[in-house]
């Protein structure tokens, strides 16, 4: 009985070096992941500014500060990859923000991916970004109890159409209060 209190400390322990690991890596100073560019190809020069509509990024990444759920709703990911990007991390301590200081409220994450690959491994890469996206919200000490995690893979496209600036639109995870 008294070992899982150890178990949850060394899983947020683990987590905490793993988002820690992944915040330094990748990514280089020419622009190439800064946010500037998306894609799943290196390169791909898809300009970012196609993925997020306006009245996503156009409130201080998503931050209220009077209380409400935050704006932005939705993060994305770069192709075969379920990392949280540097830039989507603000939106996500806004979430988790709201989250800690509305205890009763409850949120579901969707997670999302384009349409290539098989069924099941999308299945399973939209799990992984969903809780990826759980991980980083425990970390800054959202209750379990608050969070679920549905897997629609590529189920539920937020844009048609079989071209990188679509691809992009779809791999994603959605907060659903």
């Amino acid at each position: 009985m008294q070992l899982k209190p150890y178990a949850r400390i060394l899983a947020v322990a683990l987590s905490l070096a793993f988002v820690a690991g992944c915040s330094s890596s990748g990514g280089t100073q020419d622009g190439s992941m800064d946010g500037s560019r998306t894609g799943g190809a290196a390169g791909s020069g898809v300009a970012g500014s196609g993925q997020v509509s306006g009245s996503d990024m156009g409130n201080g990444s998503g931050q209220q500060a009077d209380g409400r759920i935050p704006e932005q709703r939705t993060i994305y990911f770069e192709f075969d990859s379920d990392r949280i990007r540097s830039e989507f991390e603000p939106v996500l301590a806004s979430h988790a923000r709201y989250l800690r200081s509305n205890g009763n409220a409850r949120v579901v994450l969707q997670g999302h991916t384009d349409e290539r690959g098989t069924r099941e491994y999308n299945i399973s890469l939209s799990e992984r970004r969903a809780r990826s996206v759980e991980r980083f919200l425990s970390v800054q000490g959202v209750s379990p109890s608050q969070v679920e995690v549905v897997s629609y893979g590529e189920e539920r496209p937020a844009a048609r159409g079989q071209n990188e600036e679509a691809y992009a639109q779809n791999r994603r995870v959605v907060f659903a209060y």
